[in-house]
């Protein structure tokens, strides 16, 4: 299966370095994430997918059949398409609300790329899926700090070439 930055040929273009989607999900492992992918079934009530959203402090899940991804529920979807509809969150089911065609990225495909598609589809998660199956999310958070990681280490590396290889 071809991940979406694939298809739309999106290359790094900022000069931000090769890091990986792969990069990104060791980073989030090493920073105390356990690489637990939690996940919704769309019969389950939005209710539950935002108390499951807030026990493991995430703001989208995937929604799953089996081990088939079907759609991508988020906090924003709640908001719109719940609270502002004064649905009741209860009674109303994930398949009513959530996304069903899911941007996703495999574990090859550059922070760049993501960054991109998360702009253009004006999105704040990714799916990762490496052949066929769900294996992490991504948010936007967790791209910025690796690009501030990133860039920092940069500067020192530039700082210590300016002092003289200090």
């Amino acid at each position: 299966m071809q991940s979406n930055s694939d298809k739309l040929g999106l290359q790094d273009r900022r000069g931000l370095a090769m890091k990986t989607v792969h990069d990104v999900m060791q980073h989030k492992l090493r920073g105390g994430g356990n690489g637990d992918v939690f996940s919704i079934a769309p019969i389950a009530s939005v209710y539950e997918a935002i108390e499951m959203m807030s026990d493991c402090h995430v703001g989208a899940l995937p929604v799953m059949i089996d081990d088939k991804l079907v759609g991508i529920v988020s906090e924003r979807d709640y908001a719109r398409k719940v609270i502002l509809k004064d649905k009741s969150s209860k009674q109303t089911r994930v398949s009513e609300i959530m996304t069903r065609e899911v941007i996703t990225v495999a574990p090859r495909d550059r922070v760049s790329a993501c960054v991109d598609l998360m702009t253009n589809h004006h999105i704040r998660h990714l799916v990762v899926v490496e052949e066929g199956v769900v294996t992490g999310m991504l948010s936007l958070r967790d791209l910025f700090n690796e690009i501030i990681d990133e860039q920092s280490e940069t500067i020192g590396q530039l700082e210590g070439y300016i002092r003289g290889g200090q």
